[in-house]
């Protein structure tokens, strides 16, 4: 029978089952709980956190997720996040202020720093990369493989940072890295993805244009969720380390993943020439071993509530839902009319139509 109540997915706590009125329990602990549950008021519930000691983090599962209108199994299946989640009476104003200014302040600086050729370090970059060799194709790689190399090593040496400078230091340390060879990388392949050996030429074929944009639009959809934490992404917000498991990740534990393999392939398809390859081939590599890595880091930090996500979910999409170890709820649709999917139909939209003013923004820096 459906209930409306949140329970505790957390195999190694056992609660006290709720009665079926209000009273409360006739022996209360003499020692403070551990967890604190609303009960049943007017047939609803409201969610209950669970918070566990510290040295205890890295075993137990962080929080539960419920969902109303589940049966018991089906709210007990969930250990970690609900991704996408955006809470419009949690937020505070002052908060996406600081996002405001925040943002402008980085993008004066990337400008002023790396962008911006009479004051900023990027054509020197490009120039010194380019200087390995003629070949496009052979820089293409080695400035993906660059910002591959710096991102997947600073994700990996997280826990260590963050115990080190703390959590929001070590987010705008990552960030200034990755960002600057991040925005390289892009600007290098949209100046010379034409640059390279014609392998194959598609274009004209029937319905091709259609299935490339579909394909490009679809695959934004697979971003990581914690992309849509912007507060965090700002340090605003303390930086965490999400366990999630609805949303997109019942489908793919690793969307980002998925989301770029999708993005390359029908970009290589649509160009058709050796620096698309090798463009693809370096971000494919790099995020098949990121897929590798996020589950390395994740059994660290969360042992068996990742390894209870991981048994029920797959790197390759649907496969968990094919061979039953993962079963969708009946309202699997909610999980994705949300705000943040929202905001990315409207940004990918944006970003298509505003594809020339990018290519021509890109040629005037001559990377």
């Amino acid at each position: 029978m459906a209930t409306s109540s949140i329970f505790l997915s957390n195999p190694f706590l056992h609660l006290p089952k709720p009665t079926t009125t209000t009273r409360r329990l006739s022996s209360p602990s003499p020692s403070p709980s551990p967890f604190s549950s609303s009960w049943r008021t007017n047939g609803l519930a409201k969610p209950f956190r669970v918070e566990i000691p510290p040295n205890n983090r890295r075993k137990l599962p962080l929080l539960l997720v419920g969902v109303v209108g589940k049966t018991r199994e089906e709210a007990e299946a969930v250990v970690g996040e609900d991704s996408a989640e955006f809470d419009l009476s949690k937020q505070k104003i002052s908060s996406w202020l600081y996002f405001t200014v925040i943002l402008a302040v980085v993008l004066y600086a990337l400008n002023l720093l790396w962008i911006d050729n009479s004051t900023g370090f990027g054509k020197s970059f490009i120039d010194t990369v380019s200087g390995l060799s003629d070949s496009h194709e052979i820089v293409m790689f080695a400035l993906t493989l660059i910002f591959a190399i710096v991102h997947s090593g600073l994700a990996s040496f997280r826990d260590q940072g963050e115990r080190l400078i703390g959590e929001r230091a070590f987010r705008v340390l990552f960030a200034g890295i990755s960002l600057p060879l991040a925005v390289s990388t892009v600007v290098y392949f949209i100046n010379h993805r034409y640059d390279g050996v014609q392998l194959w030429q598609l274009q004209s074929f029937p319905g091709l244009h259609q299935f490339v944009w579909l394909s490009n639009f679809v695959s934004f959809f697979f971003l990581y969720p914690s992309t849509f934490n912007l507060l965090e992404v700002a340090a605003v917000d303390k930086p965490k380390m999400h366990l999630w498991e609805t949303g997109i990740m019942r489908i793919t534990r690793h969307p980002q993943m998925v989301g770029q393999v999708m993005w390359c392939l029908a970009h290589t398809l649509w160009i058709g020439n050796s620096v698309a390859v090798a463009a693809s081939l370096g971000l494919i590599g790099h995020h098949l071993f990121g897929a590798w890595n996020g589950d390395r880091r994740l059994g660290i930090r969360y042992g068996e509530a990742f390894e209870a996500v991981k048994n029920r979910t797959s790197i390759i999409p649907f496969a968990a839902i094919v061979d039953g170890r993962q079963k969708l709820p009946k309202d699997y649709y909610k999980e994705f009319v949300r705000l943040p999917y929202l905001s990315i139909t409207v940004l990918t939209l944006g970003a298509y139509f505003a594809h020339p003013l990018m290519q021509a923004a890109g040629f005037r820096l001559h990377w």
